[in-house]
Parts: C-alpha cells; sequence; structure tokens
C-alpha cells in the first residue's frame, strides 16, 4: 500500500524491452535508494512494482504485458520524469490516502490552466469510470494523491498546487498527455455494492 504522496521524481536512465517485458532502469537520490531492496514494492507513476535490481542511486523494475495494457508505460522514453514512492510501513503517517498500486484507467489532459504558480488541469476519463468520482473526493494522478474538483461524468479538473508541481511530474502535462489513474477502493466498494443491492431489488 501507499499514501500517494511522492517521495522521489527519478530520471528513466534506460529502457528496453527482453520479449514481452519492459524493462526500466530509475536514477533516483541516495537518499531515496538507501534502504530499498530487491523484492521490495515501489509505486512507479503509481504503478506498484517490484525492484529486480538495486546499484548505487540506480533502481530496476519489469513491466509484464497486463501492466503496460493498463498503464502510460508503454508511452516512457529516455530521461522521463518518474514519480516514486516507497510502500508504506506500519506507523507512517498517511499524509494522502492509500492507494494499492492498481491502476485502473489512463485519463487523457484535455486543459493545462496557469495561474500564477499554480495550475489547473482538465482530464478525460472513459464514461465507465465517471460513477467513482465526485467533487472533492480522492483520485490518484501518477502516484500523487490529489483531491478532485469540479466533474462531469467524462471529465474532471484538479487544482495543482506549486509544492505539488514542483515535487513530481505533474508539473510536465501538457495537452494530449496520459496519465495513470487509481480512483478510490471506498468510493467503488460503496458504489458497487450499491448498484448491486439495487439491482437486486428490481
Amino acid at each position: 500500500m501507499f499514501s500517494g504522496i511522492v517521495q522521489e521524481l527519478g530520471q528513466l536512465e534506460s529502457i528496453s524491452k527482453a520479449d514481452s517485458i519492459l524493462k526500466l532502469n530509475i536514477k533516483t537520490t541516495r537518499n531515496f535508494s538507501n534502504g530499498v531492496n530487491i523484492g521490495d514494492s515501489i509505486a512507479v507513476d503509481g504503478v506498484c512494482l517490484t525492484a529486480t535490481k538495486v546499484e548505487n542511486q540506480h533502481l530496476s523494475f519489469d513491466a509484464v504485458p497486463e501492466t503496460l495494457s493498463r498503464t502510460i508505460m508503454s508511452t516512457y522514453k529516455k530521461e522521463s520524469k518518474i514519480n516514486l514512492e516507497k510502500s508504506l510501513q506500519y506507523g507512517d503517517v498517511i499524509g494522502g490516502h492509500l492507494n494499492s498500486g492498481h491502476i485502473h484507467c489512463v485519463g487523457v489532459v484535455k486543459e493545462v490552466e496557469i495561474i500564477d504558480a499554480a495550475k489547473d488541469v482538465l482530464i478525460e476519463i472513459s464514461n465507465d469510470w465517471g460513477k467513482y468520482i465526485f467533487e472533492k473526493g480522492y483520485i490518484s494522478l501518477n502516484g500523487c494523491s490529489i483531491t478532485l474538483g469540479e466533474i462531469n461524468v467524462e471529465r474532471f479538473k484538479v487544482h495543482l498546487i506549486p509544492e505539488t508541481l514542483a515535487s513530481t511530474n505533474l508539473d510536465l502535462l501538457v495537452h494530449g498527455d496520459r496519465v495513470n489513474i487509481e480512483f478510490d477502493q471506498n468510493t467503488i466498494t460503496i458504489v458497487d455494492t450499491t448498484e448491486r443491492i439495487l439491482s437486486n431489488k428490481l
């Protein structure tokens, strides 16, 4: 599990494909890589991946076809900036909201508005997922815990503060970019349970 508070903005040093597996090598600061061991779970742009190699300030990961089909990882290029977060330990402060690291869908950036040192970003999603968003609810974008702003069935807006922009790759978003989205699991559970109960009454 993760808290949605990005701890590191890593840089993709190399990317390669072996058979159907995408291999990622990400450079981090020594402060982040210290204590990371092979087999540890790391949120990579919100995707829970297993560290396959730890060497100096470099972390390696493998992404299988299922992961590539559901996330933005197939669009990565060398030197891409990657949001990273170590998994939670008992007693850690949850500054955002709980994230599983399992991406539900990919959204598309439709508009970016700069407001002084902040930004408003409008994101479009498939209509199938619209029932899980509501104003002032939680959502995870590339692993960042964000509060939802205005919404409609297929689009929602988020208001990004300067601190979020400075410490994550959300500052790099432009029109047409794609983002990993994980919806709040509590919301999904409530909505799906309510729908099931109501359908059984019909």
